[in-house]
């Protein structure tokens, strides 16, 4: 190769590299003058990031809270007794023959529930009438109803209270009715149907349909099972209504809602 071409080629490689130099340096100084570590964070809303990541992982938890609570009250466990109309609800059926119920569709049924329901609540009015015949589901009922404001029936109903206005326990402003058990609130379940007042139940895997708009899968028999699901119910439509911002808000305990009464086979075992 030539002298001169020789010559010529290192110089524009030594060019090439005092340019690549300068340009690095002028990067360099580029970057300490304008860019602040912090401001990139801030630019890539790793904070943002976070708080989604964070959000994620709590409602993981709080999906896995809820599935536990729901097991440990029992709430999915039904009869050994299915009817036709109960059947959509289930999920297996056990070694024992009850047959369990879907946690999915009661899930979904109560937020249905609370949003229908929050339509008519008013404080002090008697527009939604709950009711309960069965002795675990009495203490349920009048915690709901203390809590929103509704009217509670845990006694016996008087017939006619729904559809003849001429006796005393006749209730002008019933819109809605809830019932426990469509077996044992078959009274108020018949009168709501001649006053075609929409009816909202809580629903065995014994039980039908007739007379129910609005059918909540569950246990309507177990006495942790009926509290879950009034104070479930109860504090979806809280939220609902805008009176708490959060679950954590509601101010009441589970506890407050199911029944004090002990079975009578643990009063005999005490003994």
């Amino acid at each position: 190769m030539p002298i001169k071409k020789k010559q010529k080629e290192e110089t524009e490689t030594e060019i090439e590299t005092n340019n690549s130099n300068d340009l690095d340096n002028d990067f360099v100084e580029d970057f300490k003058d304008d860019l602040d570590l912090e401001e990139e964070l801030n630019l890539l809303d790793t904070d943002n990031l976070d708080a989604e990541i964070e959000k994620k992982e709590v409602i993981i938890d709080k999906a896995e809270e809820q599935k536990q609570l729901y097991l440990s009250c029992g709430i999915h466990i039904g009869t050994k007794l299915l009817s036709g109309d109960a059947r959509r609800f289930v999920y297996r059926q056990t070694n024992y023959g009850l047959y369990v119920i879907d946690l999915t569709q009661t899930d979904k049924r109560l937020k249905i529930a609370a949003t229908f329901l929050s339509k008519y609540i008013e404080e002090g009015s008697d527009r939604v009438i709950v009711c309960s015949v069965r002795r675990y589901g009495k203490e349920p009922v009048k915690q709901f109803c203390k809590a929103l404001g509704c009217r509670a029936i845990t006694t016996r109903f008087i017939p006619g209270s729904l559809t003849n206005p001429i006796i005393g326990t006749y209730i002008k402003d019933a819109s809605v009715v809830v019932i426990v058990d469509p077996h044992a609130d078959k009274v108020i379940l018949l009168e709501a149907k001649l006053a075609r007042i929409p009816v909202v139940s809580l629903f065995d895997t014994d039980d039908t349909l007739t007379g129910i708009d609005l059918a909540i899968p569950a246990n309507n028999r177990g006495k942790k099972a009926l509290g879950l699901a009034f104070w479930l119910l109860a504090r979806k439509i809280m939220l609902e209504l805008g009176k708490i911002s959060s679950e954590d808000e509601f101010p009441y305990t589970l506890e407050e809602f199911t029944s004090k009464i002990v079975p009578m086979y643990r009063q005999q075992q005490k003994k």
